[in-house]
């Protein structure tokens, strides 16, 4: 339940922080007193849309928090799956607006996805207001409510990954059509093509190699002589590298470096001569294996030059970055040409496929459209039964289907109809029904619902709108049996439902700096007398009403 709001720096609010209890709490003040702006900050935590224009004169940043308890242990499952902390005594949800429009979220303070956000608060607390009596015309709505009663999620699921696997068949088909006729209509031009490239035969790397190979057969007699002449300066007799590191091995092995090389654990001179020697010798070696390898041969040039002309008469002509490429485009070319031969024979298999899938989905979807019209028997009894005490004796409720096209939410397509006159011809709610009779078919609605979906929070506004003496009193009496399961808050306008609250607070307005603010309070039993009886006779507050407002006072209290 929620047991704890604190609001800072929003519209009219410099600083609230309110403590409920279960049961049924009322709220109650003159209209403009701020009522709405209460129910505005609270929208925030359920993902409504954030507006700078709500932040307080001077104020840095709007803050709206709130702490719940008792947690449904169930929930465990949704903060394991969004990584967050679980604590079963209690969660704490914040949202914070900032001047530059920007706003932040926090789960037990941890930041979290305004998604994630608004996905727990909705399984926390539900706000009914007079927008939510309008929403029960969307057929959308209908559908989700008469869901929730046929308790069908898992048929439901079912059918919506069978009807996501349906719907990307259909796709692949389509693109798999038009890619065929395309590729049909190029299709000679691009055999043409992969007929050029298969006699090229490209190969990843192959040109930078050919221009390698190019560049030494252009100038193998330059690179022999140079190789050659370095051979010889390392090897030749007398004055080469290697002769003469030859006699500087003899000339040295006849000194003792002992005294001047104490550590023997540091390369000697004669070591480090003997390892320049074998190094040099190495490298002439190989240096003379590279010199006998170069051979000017011209017709080797020449091939090699046609190939090379080839691969960039082709990068060109294929109007590609590179050579490799080349071999990309050959490869695409293939696959391309292998699907419209084989189109023809994979397209019916995949139109096969479709037409299974097609028949499961309509069995899932039969199925599901059995469900609910089970559940609209119950449902429609069910609310008949749960209405007519506040005072629609006459109303008949009815769940109107027609079938229609497969989609997300199956193939049926309903209606709520109402008649609440004998002899009336059953109708849409929105048609037929009055501002009162909506508030409380709603209030039955809601009492319903909230037993299936398990909501340990819900909050009417105003939903006592339109009616008044005996009526309003039996709506108080639904509002008190609904709180024994959860916690109820009610504002209203009404004294006879304000005088079933098990706590009151008066949301109120005051004039002080310059500036209006609202504020919020819990009233006291002769508080509640007062206020309650303001609510009966007006600003002029009479002995008798102060007298009407006790009795109903302590004719609601418990036994």
């Amino acid at each position: 339940m929620l047991e704890k709001l604190t609001i800072k720096n929003y519209a009219l609010i410099d600083s609230l922080e309110l403590d409920f209890h279960n049961g049924l709490t009322i709220l109650t003040g003159e209209t403009g007193a701020g009522k709405s702006i209460m129910l505005g900050a609270l929208s925030l935590l359920l993902g409504g849309r954030a507006d700078t224009r709500v932040i307080s004169d001077g104020g840095s940043k709007s803050i709206v928090e709130a702490l719940f308890s008792d947690i449904d242990p169930e929930l465990h499952e949704f903060f394991d799956r969004n990584d967050l902390e679980w604590n079963d005594a209690e969660v704490i949800i914040r949202r914070e607006i900032a001047q530059n429009g920007r706003s932040r979220t926090f789960i037990n303070d941890r930041p979290v996805t305004l998604g994630i956000l608004s996905q727990l608060a909705e399984q926390l607390i539900d706000i009914h207001s007079q927008h939510a009596n309008a929403r029960l015309n969307d057929p959308q709505v209908q559908l989700e409510i008469l869901d929730v009663m046929a308790e069908n999620e898992a048929l439901r699921k079912d059918y919506l990954e069978d009807f996501a696997a349906y719907v990307n068949l259909r796709s692949r088909i389509h693109r798999m059509r038009d890619n065929i006729e395309k590729t049909r209509e190029n299709s000679e031009f691009m055999r043409f093509q992969l007929e050029q490239l298969n006699k090229l035969n490209p190969k990843k790397g192959e040109l930078e190699q050919i221009e390698a190979r190019f560049e030494l057969l252009s100038d193998a007699d330059d690179i022999k002589e140079r190789l050659s002449s370095t051979a010889s300066m390392l090897g030749g007799y007398d004055e080469g590298v290697i002769d003469r590191l030859g006699e500087a091995r003899g000339m040295i092995s006849g000194v003792d470096l002992t005294m001047f090389e104490p550590d023997p654990n540091v390369p000697g001179i004669r070591e480090r001569l003997e390892q320049v020697f074998i190094e040099v010798k190495d490298i002439f070696e190989t240096v003379e294996d590279f010199a006998a390898s170069i051979d000017s041969d011209p017709a080797a040039l020449a091939k090699t030059t046609e190939r090379m002309n080839q691969y960039y008469d082709a990068v060109k002509r294929f109007r590609v970055k590179n050579a490799d490429e080349l071999v990309a485009l050959r490869d695409r070319l293939a696959e391309d040409l292998q699907a419209i031969d084989l189109g023809d024979s994979e397209l019916p298999e995949l139109e096969r496929l479709y037409k299974e899938k097609g028949k499961k989905l309509k069995e899932r979807a039969d199925l599901l459209t059995a469900s609910r019209h089970r559940a609209a028997e119950d449902f429609s009894r069910i609310l008949n039964e749960t209405a007519r005490p506040l005072g629609l004796r006459n109303m008949e409720f009815s769940v109107g289907f027609c079938v229609g096209k497969l989609t997300p939410q199956g193939q049926d397509r309903i209606e709520f109809l109402c008649a609440f006159n004998k002899n009336q011809t059953p109708g849409p709610v929105a048609k037929i029904a009055s501002g009162g009779e909506i508030s409380r078919l709603m209030l039955s609605l809601k009492k319903i619902l909230a037993s299936r979906m398990n909501l340990p929070t819900i909050i009417f506004d105003e939903v006592d709108t339109g009616v008044s003496g005996e009526i309003a009193d039996k709506m108080g009496d639904m509002m008190v049996a609904m709180s024994r399961d959860m916690q109820v808050m009610a504002i209203t306008h009404l004294p006879q439902v304000a005088a079933k609250g098990k706590s009151h607070f008066k949301v109120y307005k005051n004039d002080g700096n310059g500036k209006t603010n609202t504020f919020v309070r819990a009233l006291t039993f002769d508080e509640r007398v007062r206020e309650i009886a303001g609510m009966m006779s007006g600003s002029n507050v009479s002995e008798a009403a102060l007298g009407n407002a006790r009795a109903l006072l302590e004719g609601n209290l418990p036994g």
